[in-house]
């Protein structure tokens, strides 16, 4: 059974029991967000070691940091030092998105290594297999993406983006209409291609059941992907991005009809005004399916700082109602990320999610501040330290330049804190008054 059946039941899963401990919440609020379809759970069954994660409505949001090797570029070793990072940094899941050498050798090794849910882009290696196959992506078969489907699952993959609302209509919308960037979207131009050269539908789309069966037989989730997601601000909440997403809260009702869990994704590059209404239309034309989105990036000219503007763009999106953070690194837009990448990636995300969760009133998270307020007013580094979302990196900044007291090096003895903690309430151990003969 799927955990969403599983919830259906009334049985409380291990996973439910986790996440609810985990969250701080009650196990009957989780399992009535897997029966509403509000939270999933992506656990496979065969991902021994994975550590349970909750996404969705009432939960913390959580951030997701992409990785995986690239035709110019792939080494096993690389994609586990960044798998590490990401871990490290404090991702909830991690997609692997490999495109160059074995590709499932190398998602393998990810699974073996990683006890965050783990996602993955099917038709990326079957794009690439029917290249090697049958000399181009328009060549590969109908089954040949299903066989796909079934062996990354039978590896462990929990979540798998399916690009099942990229049809004969969507791409019809986007012909007609225009676009500065067309389909920015590997998945998306894959099929993309593939729909036009063969005059055909989606087989993600035409042959959705088959894949409902595998999600059902796998315990996967779907995610259901944004193929035709804006690429740039011009393109925007568009009719071919808006028709895609109806295609997809289609595909959430029968997803739920047949036990399966399935998220939705979405833009990529927004501007800051269109950001709240592209999540409001998420929610109510997918049923309020657990929103995933890329960013979004609200502005296109800060390639090599895309980190900085996905994390705007995320911080919005999480306080109206987002619940998933697909990270942006330094390296969008330019070149494949590296470790250190991977670290800035996660960490913006994780302030942008956090952000949105004192908005959203998320358990926990205002009070994680006040703690940190508390300890910063009393000069309590160490407690400043744990709190901090990045501890090491807090104490590599703290101790950059020594402070010569008990406040920090930026103020010194003329730290508006402990100047007014002197005069109003009580004085701050080993601080010299900055007011001369006041003593």
């Amino acid at each position: 059974m799927t955990q969403l059946e599983l919830a259906r039941s009334g049985i409380v899963s291990p996973q439910v029991k986790h996440v609810a401990e985990k969250e701080g919440v009650e196990i009957d609020s989780i399992l009535q967000g897997l029966i509403d379809g509000t939270t999933i759970i992506p656990a496979n069954a065969n991902h021994t070691n994975l550590i349970p994660c909750g996404i969705g409505k009432g939960l913390k949001t959580k951030v997701n940091a992409n990785i995986g090797t690239s035709s110019d570029f792939f080494d096993i070793d690389t994609e586990l030092m960044k798998l590490r990072a990401a871990i490290d940094s404090g991702a909830d899941t991690v997609m692997d998105l490999s495109t160059g050498g074995d590709i499932s050798a190398i998602r393998r090794a990810i699974i073996a290594s990683s006890p965050l849910p783990l996602g993955t882009v099917p038709i990326y290696q079957a794009g690439i297999e029917a290249i090697e196959n049958h000399g181009a992506i328009v060549n590969m078969t109908t089954n040949e993406i299903f066989d796909v489907i079934e062996e990354q699952a039978r590896d462990g993959v929990d979540f798998m983006t399916v690009h099942c609302g990229v049809t004969q209509a969507s791409v019809a919308r986007l012909k007609n209409q225009g676009r500065i960037t067309d389909i920015v979207s590997r998945g998306g131009a894959f099929l993309t291609g593939w729909m036009l050269h063969n005059e055909r539908e989606n087989p993600l789309y035409e042959h959705y059941d088959r894949l409902l069966d595998l999600a059902r037989k796998y315990d996967f989730a779907l995610s259901l992907g944004d193929g035709l997601r804006p690429g740039c601000l011009a393109d925007a909440t568009d009719r071919a991005q808006v028709e895609e997403l109806i295609i997809l809260g289609e595909l959430v009702e029968r997803a739920r009809e047949a036990g399966i869990q399935a998220m939705v994704e979405g833009p990529g590059h927004l501007p800051l005004d269109q950001v709240t209404a592209n999540v409001q239309l998420e929610k109510r034309l997918c049923h309020g399916a657990p929103f995933y989105v890329l960013g979004p990036l609200v502005t296109d000219i800060a390639a090599g700082y895309d980190h900085i503007t996905g994390a705007i763009g995320g911080a919005i999106a999480a306080a109206a109602g987002a619940d998933f953070l697909c990270y942006v690194t330094p390296a969008e837009h330019l070149s494949l990320p590296d470790v250190e990448d991977v670290k800035e990636g996660v960490i913006a995300s994780r302030i942008a999610a956090h952000a949105g969760d004192i908005v959203k009133g998320v358990k926990g998270a205002r009070e994680w501040d006040e703690e940190m307020s508390k300890a910063r007013k009393a000069l309590d580094w160490g407690t400043q330290a744990k709190l901090s979302l990045a501890p090491e990196h807090w104490r590599q900044v703290h101790n950059k330049i020594p402070a010569a007291g008990a406040t920090c090096s930026m103020c010194g003895k003329y730290c508006a804190m402990a100047i007014v903690d002197k005069y109003l309430r009580s004085p701050v151990p080993h601080l010299t008054s900055p007011f001369k003969g006041e003593e």
